[in-house]
């Protein structure tokens, strides 16, 4: 069974669309350095931003691509509302889901996904999909999350329960060995770690609900949390302490796959 539940993804995304891009600062960094990944790629007929959020880099590549129709994907209904009332007219955005895209076969030239695709259930399904609508030679340009990310609070948390508090994401071997699979060449790959810091825990906390990016595992706590868990939480955590205050870690994955051109 898959360890993320994408329902509560899609709502946790689309209560945070008003929030997100006031505390999106990681998200614009990480995504900023996967744009600048596609260059040289000639002139695509058609660009699509998978888990395009409100918008922000599908109104990127709208600009980067000015003769390429562009489309704008995802699966919470809050975003897409965010994004048709705040970005451009001539991005086509479209409701739907990355593990089974509702795109025709062979008719993308560029896909773009920077920090969605770890929040997909079935990894090998997702590059399968790509795979089936990417045009022969056409790209997937992707950034997505490793199993480190926030090993602070995931390690803090352990010290307090035996729950899954912290989001579970594909190691390196997986993500690569899924595209490769899916008869995806790897033409670039690039992992480094990106560290945020904190004054205090409780502002890590309200990022990340800002952010949309709750807890969506299924092994994770039933009900609230108690004021003693939460400050056994706080305890621990206080053990990361640099002079720079609380670290968060994200252990980042930037990819650009290639479908192999007809001989």
């Amino acid at each position: 069974m898959s360890q993320r539940d994408k329902l509560a993804v899609a709502q946790s995304f689309s209560k945070a669309a008003q929030s997100y891009d006031s505390v999106a600062a990681l998200q614009r960094s990480v995504g900023s350095e996967l744009l600048a990944w596609l260059q040289d790629l000639g002139a695509p007929n058609l660009v699509a931003d998978l888990g395009s959020g409100t918008g922000f880099f599908t109104e990127q590549l709208q600009q980067k691509f000015p003769n390429a129709h562009t489309v704008g994907l995802d699966i919470a209904p809050g975003m897409l509302q965010f994004a048709r009332a705040h970005r451009q007219e001539n991005v086509h955005w479209l409701g739907g889901d990355m593990e089974n895209l509702p795109l025709r076969a062979e008719c993308v030239d560029v896909f773009f996904s920077s920090l969605a695709v770890q929040w997909c259930e079935n990894l090998p399904q997702f590059f399968a999909e790509i795979f089936r609508c990417l045009a022969p030679g056409g790209y997937l340009a992707l950034a997505t999350l490793g199993p480190e990310t926030l090993f602070e609070l995931r390690d803090s948390w352990r010290a307090v329960d035996e729950y899954t508090h912290v989001n579970q994401f594909d190691a390196e071997v997986h993500v690569t060995e899924a595209a490769q699979r899916a008869g995806l060449a790897i033409a670039r790959w690039q992992a480094a770690p990106r560290v945020m810091h904190y004054s205090s825990l409780r502002e890590l906390t309200h990022e990340l609900k800002a952010l949309g990016a709750h807890n969506v595992n299924y092994q994770r706590a039933p009900g609230l949390t108690g004021r003693q868990k939460i400050k056994q939480l706080r305890d621990a955590y206080e053990g990361f302490r640099t002079p720079q205050g609380l670290p968060a870690s994200y252990q980042v994955y930037w990819m650009l796959v290639q479908k192999p051109a007809r001989a």
